[in-house]
């Protein structure tokens, strides 16, 4: 059965691309009617946002390789002597040749050092904006590669949310989770306790069998998290989804308090 264009369902599923900027005019128009009256696909573009927002954070800055700058560095020093020697020397000894000026000789001596010293300036600052570029470069492309798991997982055609409430230990907390079968599992969480010395929290697949850890989490200073897993794609089909607090590295099963829990639909 196919979905009708502009109906509920065909129109949150263009929720994470409306959160993107991957809409045309038409689409984006038609999807904002929709969301003035759809409390549910509000929900959902402020929860892509906030993923979106956070990756935008999570890029690490790196110096571009030491190579290149010693590379650089040696055409720099090698640039000004061959022409100056070919074109600019040759004039002066003629002239010195026929005019025995020794003075005129030295003069040229002291513009021509001066003239490399400008040289050499000139190319440190190419170097720094070299640099620059190159760190400009890497930075981007990390960027890209790290988005691409997330935005993989956030357009899968299987993607499933489940959101999860605060419990006693923590009744402020709250999370939701986008699940692929195919591709992983995306959790941003808000208002999770700090986390004592030597404990991590821990995301568990609650199935039929028994609980299944889909991976570790750490919120940030403030109780925030964003957190991309690599969930097996054979893992049992959960019936929800639970966060407890465990030891450091993680526990085979759950061994402390339930502190998020939501149920799959």
């Amino acid at each position: 059965m196919t979905t009708e264009p502009n109906s509920h369902d065909f129109l949150r599923e263009q929720a994470p691309f409306y959160a993107l900027g991957n809409l045309s005019d038409a689409e984006r128009s038609a999807f904002e009617t929709h969301l003035n009256g759809c409390a549910q696909c509000k929900a959902d573009v402020t929860a892509f946002l906030a993923v979106c927002g956070a990756l935008a954070q999570t890029v690490e800055q790196h110096d571009p390789p030491a190579a290149l700058r010693r590379r650089i560095l040696g055409a720099a020093r090698r640039a000004p002597e061959a022409p100056y020697r070919l074109s600019a020397l040759a004039p002066w000894f003629a002239a010195a040749a026929m005019l025995v000026v020794t003075v005129g000789m030295g003069m040229y001596a002291v513009q021509l050092r001066q003239r490399v010293g400008n040289l050499e300036v000139q190319l440190r600052d190419a170097l720094v904006r070299v640099d620059n570029g190159e760190r400009r470069i890497t930075v981007a492309l990390r960027a890209a590669a790290d988005a691409q798991t997330p935005l993989a997982i956030l357009t899968a055609p299987d993607l499933q949310r489940i959101d999860l409430a605060g419990q006693p230990a923590a009744p402020r907390a709250s999370a939701r989770a986008f699940w692929s079968r195919s591709r992983g599992l995306v959790l941003t969480g808000a208002n999770l306790p700090s986390l004592p010395p030597g404990r991590v929290y821990q995301l568990w697949f609650v199935t039929a069998q028994a609980p299944v850890s889909a991976g570790l989490l750490k919120p940030d200073e403030t109780g925030r998290l964003t957190s991309v897993l690599d969930t097996p794609s054979d893992i049992p089909a959960p019936a929800a989804l639970a966060v407890t607090i465990e030891p450091e590295g993680g526990s085979p099963g759950p061994t402390g308090a339930k502190y998020l829990v939501g149920l799959a639909h």
